[in-house]
C-alpha cells in the first residue's frame, strides 16, 4: 500500500509528513515509527491490513466513559509508534515491526464492520499502539465502519500533522487523547517528542464538536508534580470546560521504566483539586491492580 502523505526529497530519499517527526527515509528503510519504508522512492504502509492485535474490549477498557457506556468495542492495533516513551505500557506492539519472521493474517476493512456486529459490538476502536502510524488503514476501515451505521474509536497519542487530522478526525466519533504529562521538558526526555502537537490536537477535534476523553498517566516523581498536575487541569478547564473528561491512570513498572507504582493516594488527590476546581467528570483507572 503506497503510504499517503509523503514527499520526495534528495537521492531517492523521501519525507513523511504524517507526523511532527517528518522523517527523511532513505531507500529500505523506515522512519522512527517503524511502519512506514522507502522502496524504490515510495514510503509503503506495511501495517495495510495487517493488524497484529484484535480482541473485543469493554468500551471502558479504552477508556471511555461517558460515550456508549456498557457496550463493547472491536480493537484492533498493529505494530509501531512514532513516540518512544520509556514506560510505555505496550512496547511488544509499539516497538514491534514487521519483519520476515513474523506472520499476520491481513483483514480488509470491508469485513470489519461485519466482525463486529457479529460479536456484539456498537464500535470499531483503533488502539493498542498509535494508530496514527496506520493512518492508511484506519481512515479505509471508518469509512466502511460509517457506512455500516457503526461508531469509531480513536485511542492516541495526538502526534499528527494537521493536514492527516483534519482528514481523519472528522470520521471519529470519539477520541481518547494519551497526554502524557503536561510539560515539554518531560515529553522530550521521556517520550522522544513534544507536547505541543497534543494539545493543538485536542483543540482541533474538540472545535469539531466530538466527543473527547482525555487520559493522563501518572508516573510518580516523573509528571506527578503539583506544576504538572495544576498545570493541566487548568489548561483543561480554560479550554474544554467543566464538562471535560479526564483520566487519571496508575502506572506499572514497564519497559525502560522500573519506578515503583503510583500510590492510590497520589491519584485521589489529584481527583480532588479537579472536583474542587469545578471539573465534574474525573475517573481513575487502574486502581484495581493496586
Amino acid at each position: 500500500m503506497i503510504a499517503m502523505y509523503q514527499e520526495e526529497a534528495d537521492k531517492g530519499t523521501v519525507r513523511c509528513t504524517l507526523c511532527p517527526r517528518n522523517c527523511l527515509i532513505k531507500e529500505g528503510r523506515t522512519g522512527f515509527c517503524q511502519v512506514r519504508q522507502n522502496r524504490d522512492g515510495q514510503l509503503h504502509a506495511l501495517t495495510w491490513q495487517k493488524p497484529v492485535s484484535v480482541a473485543v474490549d469493554p468500551i471502558e477498557k479504552k477508556p471511555f466513559s461517558g460515550f456508549l457506556p456498557g457496550s463493547k468495542a472491536f480493537s484492533m492495533g498493529t505494530f509501531g509508534c512514532n513516540l518512544n516513551c520509556r514506560f510505555c505500557q505496550n512496547h511488544e506492539l509499539s516497538r514491534g515491526s514487521y519483519g520476515k519472521d513474523v506472520y499476520t493474517a491481513e483483514l480488509p476493512p470491508e469485513q470489519i464492520p461485519s466482525l463486529a456486529e457479529k460479536h456484539g459490538c456498537r464500535s470499531v476502536a483503533y488502539t493498542y499502539n498509535e494508530p496514527g502510524v496506520f493512518f492508511e488503514y484506519v481512515l479505509e476501515t471508518a469509512r466502511e465502519v460509517r457506512k455500516a451505521g457503526l461508531q469509531n474509536l480513536l485511542v492516541t497519542n495526538g502526534q499528527l500533522n494537521p493536514e492527516p487530522a483534519e482528514a481523519l478526525y472528522p470520521l471519529m466519533d470519539a477520541i481518547n487523547f494519551d497526554m502524557k504529562g503536561f510539560s515539554e521538558d518531560f515529553y522530550s526526555q521521556q517520550c522522544g517528542g513534544s507536547l505541543a502537537p497534543v494539545l493543538e490536537n485536542i483543540l482541533r477535534y474538540h472545535r469539531m464538536g466530538g466527543h473527547g476523553e482525555y487520559t493522563n498517566l501518572v508516573i510518580p516523581g516523573l509528571n506527578d508534580s503539583p506544576e504538572m498536575v495544576v498545570g493541566w487541569l487548568r489548561w483543561a478547564w480554560d479550554n474544554l470546560g467543566k464538562e471535560a473528561w479526564l483520566h487519571f491512570s496508575a502506572y506499572f513498572p514497564a519497559w525502560h521504566c522500573r519506578i515503583p507504582a503510583t500510590p492510590a493516594e497520589t491519584l485521589f488527590r489529584i481527583r480532588d483539586k479537579a472536583v474542587a476546581m469545578g471539573i465534574r467528570h474525573v475517573i481513575l483507572g487502574n486502581l484495581r491492580q493496586l
